[in-house]
């Protein structure tokens, strides 16, 4: 799509908000009528995305491979052959796990777009470990991470998404000929973007970017804000066959986040958080909050009683979507930080998680391989999986674990 015909495209597309709330339903057809021209035929509201199912079951334990190719700032040849290696994704499948997702920042992949020396060198490391992967029979999702910056450039009109648009029309042109079993195409992490409405269009628009470079892979989509369960239970299918559809779950946060500087200040002060909770056995984690909204925040995850039964209850939700609108649904993110956890409460977690997901038939990528929410620890030349982590993903420790 070029031209004229790509810019009345997007046009149409961002332009498009429902005026009151009765209408939302005939605008989103209204949008998918727009979107019609420019991409495949819209899979049946009364068939299940057959090829999309068929894919996803090689999307079922994964990991992700963080601050790597993605959220590191430096991106030379030396710290991506050392960082995470060749021998790191062999053992990533000897301990059983069939696909990782590759964090991507969207800065190197410009560099590389427009033919920069250090962009070349980025994608030549990414190809090598995605060759390497498949090798192994692992799947790769190709997961563009960018950074806040970014996804927030997003919203300031059409030029920017048309560029977004053209960088994942050449990265998929790239990939096209890889074995379409075994890459799949993730459109944004966590988009962050306030209106899922407008997200719905950006989305439709640069699927069907990808779609046109690479007819032959399957497509991971997500809801706008961080990805959460709540908005993928907004989000409409879009109007392509063959996508998957993800969200992270990181429920409840004051306990897979605790200690965590990043985010929301509450969870910074936290430490030695109990999982399953009550009332009763987090009120040491009230008094370790300064303000009255971090006392809430902790109290009201006890009142909450989080546990396999609450997790449970939650994760019903993504499989009846997947039922309503006969789609596959993936669970791309899920951890504990783990410095301030206690080990058999995470693991516990961990396993809650994932006997919930496997029931509700969510395939799943575990944040992350060997950061600060890892499943392996690196220390002195070492790789160490975590037994109690790996055991609680269902996985088993092969006979000589360190490659």
């Amino acid at each position: 799509m070029r031209g004229s015909a790509f810019s009345r495209h997007w046009s149409q597309v961002r332009n498009w908000r429902p005026t009151k709330a009765k209408c939302v339903a005939p605008c989103r057809s209204l949008a998918a009528t727009l979107l019609l021209a420019f991409v495949a035929p819209i899979v049946s509201a009364e068939q299940p995305d057959s090829l999309a199912f068929q894919r996803v079951g090689h999307l079922r334990h994964g990991i992700n491979t963080s601050n790597w190719f993605a959220q590191a700032g430096d991106y030379s040849v030396q710290r991506l052959r050392t960082f995470t290696t060749a021998d790191d994704i062999r053992l990533v499948h000897r301990l059983g796990f069939d696909h990782i997702r590759v964090s991507i920042d969207a800065e190197p992949l410009l560099a590389w777009q427009h033919k920069q020396a250090n962009g070349i060198a980025f994608m030549g490391e990414l190809d090598a470990i995605v060759k390497v992967a498949n090798q192994q029979d692992l799947a790769v999702i190709i997961d563009i991470h960018p950074d806040s910056r970014f996804k927030q450039s997003l919203l300031q009109g059409g030029e920017p998404v048309e560029r977004f648009g053209m960088l994942w029309h050449a990265l998929a042109a790239h990939f096209a000929p890889t074995d379409p079993g075994l890459v799949f195409f993730e459109i944004m992490n966590e988009p962050e973007q306030s209106d899922p409405y407008r997200w719905q269009g950006i989305q439709s628009f640069v699927a069907g970017q990808i779609r046109d470079a690479a007819p032959n892979h399957t497509i991971i989509a997500c809801g706008a804000h961080w990805s959460g369960l709540e908005d993928l239970l907004q989000l409409s299918p879009l109007a392509l066959p063959n996508v998957i559809y993800t969200f992270h779950d990181y429920e409840p946060f004051a306990f897979t986040h605790q200690g965590a500087t990043w985010t929301t200040p509450a969870v910074q002060p936290l430490r030695d958080v109990p999982y399953p909770s009550t009332p009763e056995n987090i009120a040491k984690n009230v008094e370790q909050e300064p303000t009255l909204a971090g006392q809430f925040f902790v109290q009201q995850y006890g009142l909450d009683r989080w546990d396999a039964h609450r997790i449970d209850v939650t994760l019903n939700f993504a499989e009846r979507w997947s039922e309503l609108n006969h789609v596959p649904v993936y669970v791309g993110e899920f951890g504990v930080h783990r410095p301030y956890a206690a080990p058999v409460m995470r693991a516990q977690w961990l396993r809650d998680m994932r006997i919930a997901m496997e029931k509700h038939h969510l395939g799943w990528a575990m944040w992350d391989y060997q950061d600060n929410f890892g499943a392996v620890t690196k220390k002195d030349g070492q790789t160490i999986p975590d037994p109690a982590v790996i055991d609680a993903l269902g996985l088993t420790l092969p006979s000589a674990a360190t490659p």
